[in-house]
């Protein structure tokens, strides 16, 4: 139970991540939302890297043990400039997303990497079962109620999301080839300065930056670094160490669901009856998505 509220929390912080970086734009620039927000997650992870080192001394591993689990710096740093990349990308287009769409619509399209993950694996070899398949049908209709206009045409902060999605899909992908290399904590500060140095790169390019209009930003971008990046990427971790992958990843797909919420109760976005229905479709493929297959063998 306490494992499932640690992922609970973690869904609730990033449902209502979506609200932050919605208000963040009123007074900053995508870019520079993202630098100044994965740069302040990278600082939080720091203090966190030498807590868990900490509590693995407590528990009694050895220092060749802890640095065996951190893995090879070379790969390390490989990793994670590699996710932060890929990131930095998605998270760009997901900030430019929300300048044109609702925080609720773009947090159940961006849960779509939930779909999306299991396709693009099929190009690198992975099975997929035949229920994906479905999953992808009920989804794309779950867009078109929740996106498609009356002119049958996709909106612009909408199809940004759903880029991001993809992008997102590959960002888990690259995670999962290097995370059971190294330590998770550490190659997720190593991504999140990596993307805030990119997106400040593109931030001097495209946008400028003021001090006042970052004063003015604080509360979101400290809520979108602290609490987003640093606070929920922990409990994440802590919350999957003893927790059933399966129910984890279920309990966690719940964020679409807060950024509804969190959109109706603070930003007072509501969204139709047709859009409702569109995200009610979108979240059982999502659901469905991560159902164990023996659920369905035993059910036959």
């Amino acid at each position: 139970m306490k494992n499932n509220l640690m992922l609970l929390l973690t869904a609730l912080i990033w449902g209502c991540a979506f609200v932050a970086q919605s208000v963040g734009m009123d007074y900053v620039g995508p870019f520079t939302f993202n630098s100044v927000r994965c740069i302040i997650g990278s600082i939080v992870l720091i203090p966190v890297i030498f807590l868990m080192d900490a509590l693995k001394k407590k528990s009694g591993m050895s220092k060749e043990e802890i640095r065996k689990e951190r893995g090879d710096t070379k790969t390390l740093i490989t990793g994670g400039i590699c996710c932060g990349v890929v990131l930095g990308i998605a998270s760009s287009l997901q900030q430019f997303g929300i300048l044109f769409t609702s925080v609720g619509k773009a947090g159940f399209i961006t849960a779509m990497y939930i779909v999306l993950v299991p396709i693009l694996g099929m190009f690198l070899g992975r099975k997929v079962r035949p229920l994906i398949g479905l999953c992808v049908v009920i989804a794309v209709a779950g867009l078109y109620f929740l996106c498609m206009t009356e002119k049958l045409s996709l909106g612009i902060g909408d199809l940004f999301v759903l880029i991001c999605a993809f992008v997102f899909s590959i960002h888990i992908l690259v995670i999962d080839h290097f995370s059971p290399l190294v330590d998770g904590v550490r190659m997720s500060a190593i991504q999140f300065l990596t993307a805030g140095i990119l997106c400040a790169i593109l931030m001097f390019v495209w946008e400028t930056p003021k001090v006042s209009d970052l004063l003015a930003a604080w509360m979101p971008i400290l809520y979108a670094g602290v609490m987003s990046c640093g606070v929920a990427y922990t409990l994440q971790i802590l919350g999957q160490k003893n927790a059933d992958p399966t129910v984890a990843s279920l309990i966690l797909s719940l964020e679409s669901v807060f950024s509804v919420l969190a959109g109706w109760v603070i930003l007072k976005q509501e969204l139709s009856a047709k859009e409702l229905f569109g995200c009610g479709l979108m979240f059982l493929a999502i659901v469905l998505a991560q159902l164990p297959q023996k659920t369905f063998k035993k059910g036959r």
